[in-house]
């Protein structure tokens, strides 16, 4: 009698949670929707004339909502690897809620805006001394452009050496699943102590 071949296993799934961070107006909830595969949960509201005192924007960013919980989104990268993101307000006034959203993330996105690099500092900030969750500084490519060189963002953000800095373009999803990718990639060299763990591709 012969012998029926059993079939492949399912892999075996993964999770992973993702914060995507950053300062106001930096692309946040544009990121979490170019790369999410279901319809992204965000909580936009309109601004309004009052919120200008506190939420202050140029007036060439064409800006006319704002994030005041939190998005949400998810991305399969693999058939056993599946991110869950969420995406951070950046509003002074909500930075409260930013331990409640990083608790439990694998690792963080921090994007940045070279035009308001200012607006960056608390967020890199947060992660470098308020938060053990590993995170990567993405320069967003606004226009698609970079305007400034790595080394000089660096070097303004004061951002330590073996913290990654890359460029997105958070309006591609390409752009966008490659930095998450970095993102996760990083977070396993740090939890790995000193093994060898294959990187995501």
């Amino acid at each position: 009698m012969g012998f029926m071949s059993s079939p492949n296993p399912e892999p075996r799934l993964t999770s992973a949670k993702i914060v995507v961070a950053g300062g106001f107006g930096v692309g946040k909830t544009t990121l979490v929707g170019a790369v999410s595969e279901i319809p992204p949960v965000n909580t936009e509201a309109w601004m309004t004339q009052t919120s200008k005192t506190v939420d202050p924007l140029s007036e060439d960013t064409g800006k006319v909502t704002t994030t005041v919980a939190m998005d949400f989104g998810r991305v399969t990268l693999a058939d056993d690897l599946v991110l869950y993101l969420f995406g951070t307000p950046g509003q002074a006034r909500f930075w409260p809620m930013w331990d409640d959203l990083c608790r439990g993330a694998s690792g963080a996105v921090v994007l940045v805006d070279t035009h308001r690099l200012d607006a960056s500092f608390a967020a890199v900030n947060y992660f470098e001394n308020d938060s053990d969750v590993p995170f990567i500084v993405a320069v967003n490519l606004f226009d698609g452009e970079q305007t400034h060189d790595l080394a000089d963002v660096r070097e303004a953000l004061q951002l330590s050496p073996h913290i990654p800095l890359v460029t997105c373009d958070a309006r591609t999803r390409g752009a966008a699943v490659e930095t998450l990718t970095t993102s996760l990639n990083h977070t396993m060299r740090q939890t790995a102590n000193g093994h060898d763990v294959p990187a995501v591709r």
